[in-house]
């Protein structure tokens, strides 16, 4: 039953509230109201903890005034306030955060916390291996559309400037790449962490693309969607804090992972309702994500590029056919 509007802000205050007044532990580590799983902040737990950071290097009183420390700082406030920190990368309104949540630290919401330690890896999409800091530049690409500014460049009298998209070696994308070093500070190298992965549908329950009706998606979103995220996909304000937009010209584009139906199901599946995450079918969760995907979002220009070496996904529903 979708919650009214006036309990979610409520939920929403006292969120901020408490999330604001953890006891502090040695080093200036919060002390949570609750366990972790391992390091990262359980599946289960609901919006009240949405501002809960495990490892925050702005609390964490073993960080000094080095330029390292400062630059692990400020991939952390990049990271939980993408559009107002990189300004320059995102003409939308997508954090790294609306994915990741809490920071990268949370279960089953993509958790980032030892990532550093896969890298480089094989990515199927640029078909080659990867560095830490070349899927970073991925993310600002797609996920917060920095193509986005090509276009609001070009339509000046200007030629678009050689800074408009971001590189491995961009000061955001190194600042990103220390904070994601810092969380991933004392876990093994070379090994995937045994959170990673954990938020995908299951193989036998997956769905036939033709068998989902974004119809039947709409119909759940305006059940248990509208109360958070708006009847236009753009969130609801509670003060100054609003989910990302789902689509539309802040959205991600449509060359991000989001973008495919399959992966935003997985994400939809465990981390949503958020009031009651993993209170969600997997077969819900797939038409919800149908429904998402079939509304329109920046186009990637490069999707030529992508999956040259490895077929491209069938459920990547904004790229064109190809005979793989």
């Amino acid at each position: 039953m979708r919650t009214p509007l006036k309990v979610l802000a409520s939920i929403l205050v006292l969120s901020a509230a408490t999330a604001c007044t953890h006891d502090q532990g040695d080093g200036g580590v919060p002390k949570l109201r609750y366990q972790l799983n391992g390091p990262l902040i359980p599946a289960r737990m609901t919006m009240t903890t949405a501002w809960d950071y495990p490892q925050n290097p702005l609390t964490d009183k073993a960080l000094d005034q080095s330029k390292l420390s400062k630059e692990i700082q400020l991939g952390y406030r990049l990271f939980t306030n993408t559009p107002a920190e990189a300004e320059r990368f995102v003409p939308g309104e997508v954090s790294c955060n609306n994915c990741h949540l809490n920071g990268g630290q949370r279960e089953r919401a993509m958790p980032l916390v030892a990532i550093s330690g896969v890298f480089p890896e094989y990515n199927r999409r640029a078909g080659r291996l990867i560095s830490l800091n070349d899927r970073i530049v991925d993310c600002f690409l797609r996920s917060e559309n920095a193509t986005g500014r090509l276009d609001h460049d070009a339509a000046g009298t200007a030629a678009p400037p050689t800074d408009s998209l971001p590189t491995p070696t961009s000061r955001e994308v190194l600042a990103l790449a220390a904070y994601l070093n810092w969380i991933s500070r004392g876990n093994e190298i070379g090994k995937s962490p045994s959170w990673r992965g954990q938020n995908t549908i299951p193989q036998a329950s997956l769905v036939p693309l033709d068998k989902l009706d974004p119809a039947k998606g709409e119909a759940i979103y305006k059940e248990r969607c509208v109360s958070c995220h708006g009847t236009e996909g753009q969130g609801v304000f509670v003060g100054d804090k609003r989910p990302g937009p789902l689509w539309g010209p802040n959205s991600w584009n449509d060359g991000a992972g989001a973008a495919r139906v399959y992966t935003l199901a997985g994400i939809i599946r465990y981390t949503m309702p958020y009031l009651d995450p993993g209170n969600m079918t997997d077969e819900d969760a797939q038409q919800l994500a149908a429904f998402i995907t079939s509304k329109p979002r920046p186009s990637f220009p490069f999707k030529d590029k992508d999956y040259l070496v490895d077929p491209l996904p069938p459920d990547a529903v904004y790229y064109p056919k190809r005979s793989n």
